[in-house]
């Protein structure tokens, strides 16, 4: 009932959302295809891209990078489809520098406790890495002012109910009306 259930509900649900697909340096994993789950580039390439200004956002997560392909998210755009992306405090400030027009949502969980929880419980994170996560939770709230929103990911359907009711508010925006 995470973030990663949030986007799911999200994106069955609502019409012209496209979810973003992020280019990375790591292998690929058994059943990932190329352009579908990820763009997978080499070292070399993707620091040509970094160079070319070819990322609204980028980052190194251990020794591999990420990062959100501009074309890709303007492409759709400028096709009258919003794009979705799931990314961290550090990607969103990137992308708010590069796209000061674009809508940013914070979803927090309804409190830290609850988080361990649910770390723990998909059984998928070390000790250490849900202590790591907790302390990021924490220090990432001190960014929340960058944010336009803030929905509290208690119970999935109330939170699906905000984050489509912002989009639905967003999409009406005068300003937004000739985009479409």
């Amino acid at each position: 009932m995470g973030k990663g259930t949030l986007k799911k509900a999200l994106l069955n649900q609502t019409r012209d959302l496209n979810l973003s697909i992020s280019a990375t340096t790591r292998a690929a994993r058994p059943g990932e295809v190329h352009g579908q789950h990820y763009f997978f580039v080499d070292q070399v390439r993707f620091r040509e891209m970094i160079e070319e200004d070819a990322f609204l956002e980028w980052a190194q997560v251990y020794s591999n990078l990420y990062g959100t392909p501009r074309e890709f998210v303007l492409n759709h755009l400028q096709q009258g489809r919003d794009v979705l992306l799931e990314i961290d405090i550090q990607g969103a400030l990137q992308v708010k520098e590069k796209m000061p027009s674009g809508v940013f949502i914070f979803i927090y969980p309804p409190n830290l406790k609850e988080l361990a929880f649910r770390l723990v419980s998909r059984g998928q994170d070390s000790k250490d890495s849900i202590e790591a996560r907790l302390a990021a939770c924490e220090n990432e709230l001190k960014h929340i002012d960058y944010y336009d929103y803030l929905v509290v990911n208690d119970k999935i359907d109330r939170a699906l109910q905000k984050i489509t009711a912002i989009i639905i508010a967003e999409r009406c925006k005068i300003k937004n009306l000739n985009m479409r």
